[in-house]
């Protein structure tokens, strides 16, 4: 909810009219749409410089604009969120800037269900917003492929952060616990805890990092086709032959992820490949991203975990938009499904107690306020 202008310095004003910023705009267009002169918008976005930075305007983002009855121009503000924003003011013939920010209260709220459908599906049924979905699944990329190993008996749970603006939702704040239970897997846990620098980073029940080196999948929601084997029939060539990889399938443009941090060794066509990209990583690891529409890397560029380095596509031996992600250690092929990869880092040994308290507490919330139906977390912690 955005706060109803009020430019305390200025008489009261009596109109006010809302823009909406559209891709591509600038504060001198946004306000010419609001019927504000250029010379006076020159002015206004003067004031608005020192605490603006006209690189970082969003589409979505609202300008409001306050007039007397006779209509003149008594004041601006821009609101890039919903409890953040600037306002400008005229005192006397000087156009003043100040900075806004409304009031936050916090509701910590328990989020639980069992899968109908994916994930998505089943989190958008509870009313909860695609972006807080993302974040719980990003927290256990490492360790699980949504796209691979989701069960419609699978449970999850969380506890997290609801913000309120004048008694209005504005979004979520953190994540304080998650958990993701099925049958045939551990149950996954995940909690918010103070590292030793003092910021907060995510473990799981054991006291260790959910971070770790390589990433489950190298795309995001997607679906397996084919699994990993030493016999499968050629969709193409035809006969058995060995499918030392991962097909996901996905559109064409879909942006394919680094699993690790690496180095490229490979960008370009590599025969029935089609557009390819190899990365090497540390502790002997290679991974290949096949068929690709197009490449976003160079050989010899350093690339980050998470970095989009390709687009899905269909090249070479395809018989449809896919990927085909391999994974080599020390020189052999390996199923990335089954690979134990490098842990993270754990709570460091002086912070261990304290972490086992909060651990705790929040469990037994948990367990207050939303019970798994069908597992029995204690089996698997």
């Amino acid at each position: 909810m955005t706060p109803t202008f009020d430019p305390a310095p200025s008489p009261p004003a009596l109109a006010e009219t809302e823009t909406v910023l559209r891709v591509g705009d600038t504060l001198e267009r946004a306000l010419g749409r609001s019927q504000v002169e250029r010379a006076e918008a020159s002015r206004v976005i003067a004031a608005l410089r020192p605490r603006l930075d006209a690189r970082r305007l969003r589409p979505g983002d609202r300008l409001r604009v306050a007039r007397t009855s006779d209509g003149r121009l008594v004041g601006v503000s821009y609101w890039p969120t919903p409890v953040e924003g600037h306002e400008v003011y005229l005192e006397g013939s000087e156009w003043l800037a100040r900075s806004v920010v409304v009031p936050v209260d916090t509701e910590i709220v328990a989020v639980a269900a069992r899968l109908e459908g994916s994930l998505f599906a089943t989190m958008a049924d509870l009313g909860v917003s695609p972006t807080l979905a993302a974040r719980f699944v990003d927290l256990f990329e490492w360790d699980f492929d949504f796209a691979a190993d989701c069960l419609p008996t699978d449970e999850f749970r969380l506890l997290v952060a609801k913000r309120y603006a004048e008694g209005e939702f504005v979004g979520y704040g953190d994540i304080l616990i998650a958990q993701y239970g099925s049958s045939e897997r551990p149950l996954l846990t995940a909690v918010a805890f103070e590292d030793a620098d003092g910021q907060t980073a995510y473990y799981d029940a054991a006291g260790r990092s959910v971070r770790k080196a390589f990433l489950r999948a190298p795309l995001e929601f997607t679906r397996i086709t084919s699994d990993y084997s030493h016999a499968r029939l050629h969709p193409i060539l035809g006969g058995l032959r060995p499918h030392l990889a991962i097909d996901y399938a996905a559109p064409v443009g879909t942006p394919v992820r680094a699993v690790a941090d690496g180095m490229v060794t490979h960008a370009g066509w590599q025969a029935g490949n089609g557009l390819s990209i190899t990365l090497r990583h540390g502790h002997g690891y290679q991974t290949m991203y096949n068929h690709l529409s197009r490449v976003e890397v160079k050989p010899g560029e350093r690339v980050r975990q998470r970095h989009i380095i390709g687009r899905v596509g269909s090249t070479g031996l395809s018989a449809g938009p896919h990927l085909d992600y391999r994974v080599t250690k020390d020189g052999r092929f390996v199923n990335p499904l089954d690979e134990e990869f490098v842990p993270g880092s754990p709570v460091p040994g002086e912070r261990r107690e304290a972490f086992e308290r909060a651990l705790q507490v929040l469990l037994d919330r948990l367990d207050r306020e939303a019970p798994f139906r069908g597992l029995d977390p204690a089996a698997d912690s």
